[in-house]
């Protein structure tokens, strides 16, 4: 889609967009677009992405050693056998 320049935009708009941006971490565009799609009446079909916390209770529970023993299984799987790809 081509880009759209806006000009004109009132300061207290500007700021109210820059403080969403902030606040949220979304860029300023992506701001300015749920704003626009909100104000025509149309949403996204994909929507929001969903946020999950049923696995908040296992953020930081392995040890240095057990989070070490993950990366070199993830490593070892990750390695292409050649055999395979002749």
């Amino acid at each position: 889609m081509k880009p759209i320049t806006l000009r004109g935009v009132p300061p207290e708009v500007a700021r109210m967009i820059q403080k969403k941006s902030h606040e949220t971490g979304e860029s300023l565009n992506k701001v300015v677009i749920e704003l626009l799609e909100a104000g025509a009446g149309v949403r996204r079909k994909k929507g929001r992405e969903a946020v999950h916390h049923d696995l908040d209770d296992l953020a930081g529970a392995w040890s240095r050693e057990e989070a070490a023993a993950f990366d070199r299984s993830l490593k070892d799987q990750r390695e292409i056998d050649a055999d395979l790809w002749k």
